[in-house]
This record gives structure tokens, C-alpha cells and sequence, in this order.
């Protein structure tokens, strides 16, 4: 059987290292790859069109997912499919994204608030019939 070096690691180039296989299916996927991927992207289109809390969750959750996966993947590089690394990757690309235009719109709607409501509490209310 050939072996391929599916190493990223650099203290481990050139040497042939031989991927662990599930059973059947092939290298298992990282845990949490397509999690983070889904809440990545969900957290980007409410902090752009809606409410920001809602993103910024979706973000923060994909964040702390993401980094759960990355630590398993870390520690056996070989025995998780390139794919689905990406994915991973992808989606917390996606999730920093999603938590920082979030953020943006939380604090945008949170100055406007206050320069309407400063602006209401200006108007002489007493002196109106």
C-alpha cells in the first residue's frame, strides 16, 4: 500500500506518515467542521440585515466550536479529512465576520437610540396644547 504524506506539520516533511482510516468511510471528518461552518454563515446574514445579538450568538458559539475542533485536529492531524479542515476554517473565517458586523449594527442601532431619544427629550412637551 502506498503511503502519502498528509503532514502539516512541518517538523514531519518528507516523511511518509499513514493516514488512520475509519473503517469504512475513509478519515473522519473534524469534529464540529460543518457546525461551524452553518452558524459561521447564519451569523453573518443577521448581523447585516437584522438584529445584531442574534449574529453576534451564532458567532460566538461557532468561535468556541471552532477552536474545540481545531485542538482535536491538532493533536492527529492525520486521521481528519483536508475537506473538512477547510470547512472548519471557513467557517470560523465566516464567524469573525458574522461577530464583527454584528457588532457594528448593535452599535450603530445603540447611537441611534440614543441621539432619538436625546432629541425627545428635548422638545418642550409642556408648552404643547
Amino acid at each position: 500500500m502506498e503511503e502519502t504524506n498528509f503532514s502539516t506539520d512541518p517538523s514531519q516533511q518528507g516523511q511518509n506518515v499513514t493516514p488512520q482510516f475509519n473503517n469504512q468511510f475513509g478519515p473522519l471528518p473534524v469534529p464540529n467542521s460543518t457546525a461551524v461552518l452553518v452558524l459561521g454563515i447564519c451569523s453573518i446574514f443577521p448581523g447585516c440585515f437584522c438584529l445584531g445579538l442574534v449574529g453576534i450568538i451564532c458567532g460566538i458559539i461557532a468561535l468556541v466550536l471552532a477552536g474545540k475542533g481545531l485542538a482535536a485536529y491538532n493533536s492527529n492531524p492525520s486521521s481528519f479529512s483536508i475537506s473538512s479542515y477547510n470547512n472548519l476554517k471557513a467557517g470560523k473565517v465566516c464567524a469573525i465576520i458574522g461577530v464583527c458586523l454584528s457588532s457594528l449594527l448593535l452599535v450603530f442601532y445603540l447611537i441611534y437610540f440614543l441621539i432619538i431619544g436625546a432629541a425627545f427629550s428635548m422638545i418642550p412637551w409642556q408648552n404643547m396644547h
